[in-house]
Parts: C-alpha cells; sequence; structure tokens
C-alpha cells in the first residue's frame, strides 16, 4: 500500500517542477508582438503601460559617475543600456507587476528564485550571490510620531556587472534622496553598482537612527506611565515589544551581510575607499543592533516591574479590603454581645409576663426579687463571657 502512495507522488513532485519550469520558460520568453492590422485603429495605452509608468519611479543611465540618460520606460531603458556598453543603469521600482519583474529577469539574466522572492515580498535580510548578480533583501524602517509606532518596509536590490534594480515595498526608504547624493558625488558613482549598493545600505542604516531615538522616548515614557500607574501601559509596553522584535529581525541579519559584502569587495578587489565606508556602515549597524538587544531586555524589565508594582497594588487592595472586613466583624461582634445581654431579661420578663392563673411564682414573696436578680446574673455571666473573648 505505501509504494502505491510513494509511486504518485513522486510523479506529482516530478510533474509539478516540470511545470514549474516551463512555466519560467514561459514568463522568462518575451511576447511576440502580433501581426500588424492596417484596418484597425491605432491602440491606445493599456494597463499594462499604465502599471509600467506608475512601478518605474525612475530609471537612469549613467557613464563615469554622470547622468547621460532618463528613459520614461523598462523598454527603453533596455534599449539605451544596450546602446552604451560602458554605461550602467540604476531603476527604481515600487511594488512592480509581475510582468515587470519578468521582463527584467530575461533583460538581465536574474535568477528565477530570486525574482520569484522579489514578487512575493515578507522576506528576511539576506545576501545572496547568483552568477555576477547580487541578490539583497533589506529591512528599513522609520518612526511616525503621531501614533508613536514603527512603520517597516522592504527593499529587494539587484546588483549585476552594469545595473542596479531596487524594488520597494513599503514607503520606507526613500531613494530618491540616495540618488540625488549620488549625482552629487560623480567621482563616487562611477565606481560603479557597488557604490550604489553602499549608499543604499548606508541610506537604510542611517534611517534606523531616527527610529531608536523614537524608541528610546517612548521608553522613557513608558517608565513614567508605569510608576504613575497608568492602567493602559501593559498594552503599550506589549505593542512595543513586537516592534522591537521585528527591529531585531531586520538589523540583526545585517551585521553578517554586511561582514560577507566586505569579504567579497575585498575578494574581488573592490576600490578600498569603498571598503572602509561599507565598515564604517558595519560598525554603525553593529552598534544598531545592541541598541535594539538592550530596548528589548529593558523592555523586559520593565514589564516585570510592572507586574510587581500591580501585584502589590492588588495586594493592597485585598489587605484594605480584610481589613474592612475584620473592622466590620469586630462591629458584629460588639453588636450581637449587648444584643445577647439585652435578651436575657427581655426573655424573664416575657416569661413572668405571661397571663396565666396557676404560675408558682406569682404570689411567691421574693418572685420579684428573684425575677430581678435573675436577670442581672444572666446579663452579668454573657458580659463577663464575651469581655474574657474579646468581644466587647
Amino acid at each position: 500500500m505505501s509504494e502505491r502512495r510513494a509511486r504518485p507522488a513522486a510523479r506529482n513532485t516530478k510533474n509539478a517542477r516540470n511545470s514549474m519550469r516551463s512555466v519560467w520558460r514561459r514568463a522568462l520568453t518575451p511576447p511576440q508582438p502580433p501581426a500588424a492590422d492596417t484596418t484597425a485603429p491605432p491602440p491606445e495605452e493599456g494597463p499594462a503601460e499604465q502599471a509600467e509608468v506608475a512601478s518605474v519611479v525612475q530609471a537612469a543611465l549613467y557613464r563615469d559617475g554622470v547622468r547621460i540618460s532618463s528613459p520614461a520606460t523598462l523598454a527603453e531603458t533596455f534599449r539605451e543600456l544596450r546602446e552604451e556598453p560602458s554605461g550602467m543603469a540604476w531603476i527604481g521600482l515600487a511594488r512592480p507587476t509581475d510582468a515587470e519583474l519578468l521582463s527584467l529577469a530575461a533583460e538581465f539574466d536574474l535568477h528565477p528564485l530570486s525574482v520569484e522572492d522579489a514578487m512575493e515580498a515578507h522576506q528576511r535580510p539576506k545576501l545572496e550571490r547568483y552568477g555576477d548578480t547580487l541578490f539583497v533583501v533589506l529591512r528599513a524602517a522609520r518612526y511616525l510620531d503621531a501614533p508613536e509606532e514603527v512603520d517597516f518596509g522592504e527593499l529587494h536590490v539587484f546588483v549585476g556587472p552594469d545595473f542596479v534594480i531596487t524594488v520597494r515595498h513599503g514607503a520606507a526608504p526613500d531613494l530618491s534622496a540616495v540618488r540625488r547624493r549620488m549625482e552629487e558625488t560623480p567621482e563616487l558613482l562611477k565606481l560603479g553598482p557597488e557604490a550604489v549598493l553602499y549608499a543604499i545600505l548606508d541610506a537604510v542604516v542611517d534611517g534606523y537612527a531616527p527610529v531608536v531615538a523614537g524608541v528610546q522616548n517612548d521608553i522613557d515614557e513608558i517608565e513614567t506611565e508605569v510608576f504613575r500607574g497608568d492602567p493602559e501601559v501593559s498594552r503599550r509596553i506589549y505593542e512595543l515589544s513586537r516592534e522591537m522584535v521585528e527591529f531585531q529581525r531586520a538589523t540583526r541579519p545585517l551585521v553578517g551581510m554586511l561582514h560577507g559584502l566586505i569579504a567579497g569587495f575585498s575578494k574581488y578587489e573592490t576600490d578600498e575607499e569603498l571598503q572602509r565606508y561599507l565598515r564604517d556602515v558595519a560598525d554603525h549597524v553593529t552598534h544598531i543592533s545592541e541598541r535594539v538587544d538592550s530596548f528589548r531586555q529593558a523592555l523586559t524589565e520593565i514589564l516585570t516591574v510592572n507586574a510587581t508594582l500591580v501585584t502589590q497594588q492588588q495586594n493592597a487592595e485585598m489587605r484594605a479590603l480584610a481589613e474592612a472586613g475584620f473592622e466590620q466583624n469586630e462591629e458584629i461582634k460588639k453588636i450581637s454581645s449587648w444584643a445577647a445581654i439585652l435578651f436575657a431579661p427581655t426573655l424573664v420578663g416575657t416569661i413572668y409576663g405571661m397571663n396565666f392563673t396557676h404560675m408558682p411564682e406569682l404570689h411567691w414573696l421574693l418572685g420579684y426579687p428573684f425575677a430581678i436578680g435573675l436577670m442581672g446574673v444572666v446579663c452579668v455571666s454573657l458580659y463577663v463571657i464575651f469581655k474574657h473573648r474579646d468581644w466587647l
């Protein structure tokens, strides 16, 4: 029975792999244009062209660190790069369509696995090499002052011999500032795609600094709220702790990535000055990662202190309730004791107040003194007993 099940499973796996390969072959093969129809009206701009214009944030060609062209579409970028062998293309995309990524993959021979990661997003920070192409995944972050929270974005970077492709998912980071910085320093830009990758890494890491400052301010506020007894502080600690976990996932892998990248730059004899810049970025990342670790530790300790304070407050409230209950019990015992003492003469008086003709004590000369004495003896006895038990 197991052999019969294993064979179809193996065939399904093989068919699935063949199907995936055929899908990639079809996807990476540029579509053939339809035969021209002279009777039909000229085609208008369709959704694909509109999506391309919307997704391509900026594309430019550079030679010796100077921009020489700004193509409007990917097709123009491909054509002009072929016509300029010594040039470098820098293409910036924001939430591109699958068709755009597949066209880039076909033009620059990008590995299908890296293209698939760029399509799906939600990847961990990593650095992978596919032949002559580097594929880098970064998690950018920015601090939002109004809601006092950290917003994370995702950036995919393809770095080849003569091109840099950035695929941005989310609002952060702002790569237009990186492009302006590089264009203002052509001596750095002319070092090639590796210099652009350095600038992008530097911008992402620099973007962590305001986040660290904002989180530090939040932690200071939380500490004040904890000792003030704010009931909502536990929720804020929990939410900030979750953000720090996400921040840690964004920064911690960068340390190893940058050291691996530095080793690769040294291996491929990249410019020495660029290697120094990259080491500086690695130092900043290490510092940021250590700060994030300290934030997580601080939040854990604050949460413990808050739980202790809440427990102490609950214990104080329970103690106050217990003391109030004890005092109430003491008052009840006093009232009950006096009620019992007063009940004794009432009982005797009630018995002798019954209007029966044949009661032996009614015509007895000492009946009245005996009744009064009985009342006194009972009352005094009860008082002594209650006093001995500290009820009075």
